[in-house]
């Protein structure tokens, strides 16, 4: 698959791998309605569309974002209907699949501003600022037998995703996991990650899960 990402824009890595491989597993039907949050280059809303979903929708906060999915979706002529707006707004109807590698690393320093490069990936104190949000939004806008894959670092508590979405009305499990070396930005701030009680001092590694939520309506 050809990908153009613009400046600023998330280039797709492990955590949009790991994400495409639950995608790629999932059962779709001939009309199913699939949609990407948070979709960056629009790797995963392709991936969607190329699994079989009938109908697939992508949003995204950032406006290159938006950009850089509409040229892709052209570029490989797999059509996708490319939003501008926050987590589901703007989205019409409900969905058979809704899919999500939101920003999930702990910051230290707040939120990142709108035309920061780390809005992509830092999420608050305890990394879940956009991952409660999304677990509170997404299942009201499934439909009656739909399903949620999120990926996020087991750093920020896949335990609590698990609790939200049962909450929400959902069951949901761990269906794929994986263990990556510390990129440049957890090595940037191990040492803050240590002090907060989130690595032991000689962790070297980050797990990376995606989790599974789904209605048995």
């Amino acid at each position: 698959m050809l990908l153009l990402r613009l400046p600023g824009v998330y280039e797709p890595d492990t955590d949009t791998d790991l994400l495409i491989d639950a995608i790629n597993e999932h059962p779709f039907r001939p009309d199913t309605r699939a949609l990407d949050v948070g979709t960056g280059t629009g790797r995963a809303a392709l991936a969607l569309k190329a699994a079989g979903a009938a109908h697939v929708e992508a949003i995204d906060i950032s406006r290159r974002a938006v950009l850089a999915t509409r040229l892709n979706s052209l570029l490989n002529r797999l059509p996708v209907r490319v939003h501008h707006g926050d987590l589901l707004a703007h989205t019409s109807g409900r969905f058979d699949l809704i899919v999500a590698n939101p920003p999930y690393v702990p910051c230290g320093t707040g939120l990142p501003g709108r035309h920061s490069r780390a809005r992509a990936w830092d999420a608050g104190h305890d990394g879940r600022a956009v991952l409660d949000r999304l677990c509170g939004a997404i299942p009201r806008h499934l439909a009656g037998d739909g399903a949620v894959l999120l990926v996020h670092s087991a750093l920020c508590d896949p335990a609590r995703t698990i609790d939200l979405l049962s909450a929400a009305g959902l069951r949901a499990e761990v269906i794929r996991e994986t263990e990556i070396p510390f990129g440049p930005v957890l090595r940037s701030r191990a040492a803050w990650l240590q002090e907060q009680g989130l690595l032991s001092p000689d962790q070297r590694t980050e797990r990376l899960v995606v989790i599974r939520g789904w209605r048995d309506d």
